[in-house]
């Protein structure tokens, strides 16, 4: 795997230990207008499909049930060094964890013959099958019980519980590099906040989806992204409308409130202070957020601790 999944890999091994850079909201001082700034580009129009923010999104429910956190927690317990929100997120972006109706998820499989809320392979779940606690006698990929923690032998086997091998465990469970960021950006976010809602994850995995695609001013998708047309995308999959630029997007709010932590699936803003707002970024956690920084780089991971800090919103509510 590349250096940059490598580099996720590490950062959540230390988000896991307790290595974690808190960001909390100061809201600055100010009243410049910017004119001509990175995100001056494009139109002001507002998306006319899903809520305005504030309204919840496609999902406001927690995106992990209770008993499936637990469940996570219990059988990354089995894997040493092996990180439950890891194992979180990949039931995520496999079922939903347990959610999903999908064909395979809980009887069949779907088109690729994957199995189960964790959607194995018939001859990959023989190999690593656990019987956990409580599971179906023999094990079986449609018991949740079961499921996880044969993932987590899998992963285990593969690698999982040391930094320097997370990335390429997760690339062996499923072998795309989309899945490896989609993957340890929702685990970055778990370990952050474990009850973060649908709509978070919705609009996280988007922007997980887009790292390393060009940056281009004005741009909302075709050929690439600015700052506010990445956070404006990603919202609008889970369900809420974003104004086009980042003032606009600061103003619409809902605001969170000075001296709060930001949470996963806030965006952060930067520039003179709250009328002079030039840049957002879609927090992930750890530190960090995903943002189209500026004419010549690639979608990316950043350190959230950005200079000239405007303030953050929270769009789900």
């Amino acid at each position: 795997m590349g250096k940059a999944l490598m580099a996720m890999g590490a950062l959540l091994a230390a988000v896991v230990v307790g290595m974690v850079l808190v960001v909390t909201v100061v809201m600055s001082q100010g009243s410049t207008s910017v004119q001509g700034s990175a995100d001056s580009g494009g139109t002001a129009a507002v998306a006319t499909a899903g809520g305005s923010p504030g309204s919840g999104g496609t999902s406001p429910g927690p995106a992990i049930p209770p008993d499936w956190l637990l469940l996570y927690q219990q059988a990354a317990g089995t894997c040493s060094g092996l990180s439950w929100p890891v194992l979180a997120a990949i039931g995520t972006v496999e079922s939903d964890s347990g959610q999903s109706t999908a064909p395979g998820v809980w009887s069949g499989s779907n088109s690729a013959g994957a199995e189960g809320p964790m959607q194995f392979e018939p001859a990959t779940f023989a190999a690593y099958a656990i019987v956990g606690p409580g599971g179906a006698q023999p094990a079986s990929p449609y018991d949740r019980t079961d499921a996880v923690y044969t993932a987590s032998a899998l992963l285990c086997a593969n690698g999982a519980g040391s930094p320097a091998t997370l990335s390429a465990a997760i690339a062996d469970y499923n072998h795309s590099n989309i899945y490896v960021d989609t993957v340890l950006t929702l685990a970055l976010a778990f370990g952050d906040a474990p009850q973060i809602t649908g709509t978070v994850v919705a609009a996280l995995s988007f922007a997980a989806q887009q790292l390393n695609t060009p940056y281009l001013w004005g741009g909302t998708g075709s050929g690439g992204f600015d700052c506010s047309g990445l956070t404006q995308a990603a919202y609008e999959t889970a369900g809420i409308n974003l104004p086009r630029v980042a003032q606009d997007q600061f103003d619409a709010g809902p605001s969170v409130s000075g001296g709060a932590t930001v949470a996963p699936g806030d965006l952060t803003f930067f520039g003179d202070g709250p009328s002079g707002v030039d840049h957002v970024g879609l927090y992930v956690g750890g530190g960090e957020m995903i943002d189209a920084p500026h004419t010549g780089a690639l979608v990316r991971f950043d350190n959230a601790n950005w200079s000239g800090f405007a303030g953050a919103t929270r769009p789900e509510g």
